[in-house]
């Protein structure tokens, strides 16, 4: 069953209105992982909070509780519950979204100001959370609108979940699905779920994602003098905290992707022939990737090969180090105390509780190899496993379905690279089917500086959202 016709043209009518609204919700910088910001994403959760009512959805702010940070506690944003609809002969279907951002400063590289939402001439909509997740969220909604304003039935039950912590693992969010998937909990009654928090492998062709990969993400601590040190004083007399953070992080992971902690990649068993046709014949290729790199910069010519390094194979990144000086001009400093941050995803059959060992001690003894008297500190602060779906389900064929609808492709079926944690706690604990209907292009720019949303992305991809309900209610 496909959606009404007056719904997609109501969308485009206030297409304008919907970009406004966004705007807004860029303008709220709720960077979860700062914590100067908490209150800002706070603020979030009950702007949206609002937003939901106003569309008649009943919904209930839970506490998650507080997160310690050298010895402090500091309130988690709540998580948002809702629900609008009761009719037993419909399906019930849960949706979640994310409502927190990534970091982000014009001096980062920005050609504009993140939390001002820029319309470019190109349709492009540039700004912090655009696509990631504030568009795809401001979609449901835009659904939501269209019913509560005509006064016309939603095809299906709707349940949500929406928390401000996803950036940093969703801390305080798994404890909350556990007890309320329970028997007389808020989420009783789910047929699937969906979350629209991915993205297209390309900027032409629409994509269903079954397959997420996992993560742990650690800090490497060295610590030695008892303060900041002068180079020119101190240099070649004593141990410094940097030169042995930099050899261990060089000993992570080499030039193509290859991951050097004995014991991760071999985890994985190599590829069957028959997933390397499902591979080939996705609609992408290696300008695909260099485009959304914004660079030439692709480990391989091979696509199949890329595909699987993105998709079915682990990969360790670096992602800084805090406590080295970074600004402009020269600091001749030597850093007391640094601290790097690396990260690995994971693909079945990995997890946390076997990877996360294998990385810690492999760093330790390296460190021990260095012989120096500075000391180590390695610690895993976020995790997650990873997850792959039934393509078969009819949850899938009605994403398919919607999909051929509105864009009239036939959708790329991906696992995607990055990491949705809650995804796995939601398909286990319900013990339901979850899709992932991507609303963004490849080439976003999600955590990256000038993240955008394409016009035609959004509005067209609140028509999608909206569609998908409309053929659930027509699955068998």
């Amino acid at each position: 069953m496909a959606a009404p016709q007056e719904f997609l043209n109501w969308v485009d009518a206030n297409a304008d209105r919907f970009i406004q609204r966004l705007g807004e919700a860029v303008a709220i910088p709720s960077i979860s992982g700062d914590l100067a910001r908490r209150d800002d994403t706070i603020r979030m959760v009950k702007w949206f909070d609002e937003k939901l009512k106003a569309v008649g959805v009943e919904t209930k702010l839970v506490d998650l509780g507080t997160q310690q940070y050298e010895g402090k506690a500091y309130p988690l944003p709540p998580a948002i519950l809702g629900k609008i609809g009761n009719d037993s002969s419909k399906k019930t279907v849960l949706l979640y979204g994310h409502l927190d951002v990534q970091p982000a400063n014009k001096s980062d590289g920005w050609d504009t100001e993140p939390f001002e939402l820029v319309v470019k001439d190109n349709g492009q909509l540039v700004g912090r959370g655009s696509s990631d997740d504030k568009g795809p969220v401001l979609g449901w909604l835009n659904v939501l609108e269209y019913h509560h304003q005509t006064g016309k039935p939603l095809p299906v039950n709707l349940k949500f979940c929406f928390e401000g912590m996803e950036e940093c693992g969703s801390e305080g969010l798994d404890p909350l699905v556990v007890q309320e998937s329970k028997p007389g909990g808020w989420f009783e009654g789910v047929d699937c779920a969906c979350i629209s928090d991915n993205y297209w492998l390309n900027t032409r062709t629409p994509a269903i994602t079954y397959g997420l990969r996992g993560l742990t993400y650690y800090t490497v601590t060295v610590t030695g003098p008892g303060r900041d040190l002068h180079s020119g004083v101190f240099g070649r007399t004593v141990h410094e905290p940097m030169t042995d953070l930099v050899l261990l992080l060089s000993k992570l992971v080499d030039n193509q992707g290859n991951i050097l902690i004995p014991g991760v990649d071999e985890l994985v068993p190599p590829p069957t022939e028959e997933e390397k046709k499902l591979f080939a014949a996705l609609d992408y290729e290696i300008e695909d990737v260099e485009q959304g790199a914004g660079g030439p910069v692709a480990l391989s010519a091979n696509k199949v090969e890329v595909l699987m390094g993105r998709m079915r194979m682990p990969s360790l990144s670096l992602h800084g180090i805090e406590g080295a000086f970074y600004g402009p001009g020269a600091k001749t400093v030597i850093p007391a105390k640094v601290v790097g941050k690396f990260s690995i995803r994971l693909v079945p059959p990995q997890t946390p509780e076997i990877v996360a060992p294998l990385a810690i001690k492999y760093l330790q003894d390296e460190f021990a190899k260095l012989k120096s008297k500075n000391k180590l500190d390695v610690q895993m602060i976020n995790d997650g496993k990873p997850w792959v779906a039934d393509i078969n389900h009819w949850n899938y064929e009605a994403a398919k379905r919607a999909t051929r609808t509105i864009y009239k492709k036939e959708p790329n079926m991906t696992r995607e690279g990055g990491s949705i944690p809650v995804t796995l706690t939601f398909a286990e604990n319900l013990n339901t089917n979850v899709v992932l209907l991507p609303m963004g292009r490849g080439d976003d720019g999600a955590h990256s500086t000038n993240e955008k949303l394409d016009r035609s992305n959004y509005i067209e991809g609140t028509k999608l959202l909206g569609s998908y309900l409309y053929e659930i209610a027509a699955s068998a």
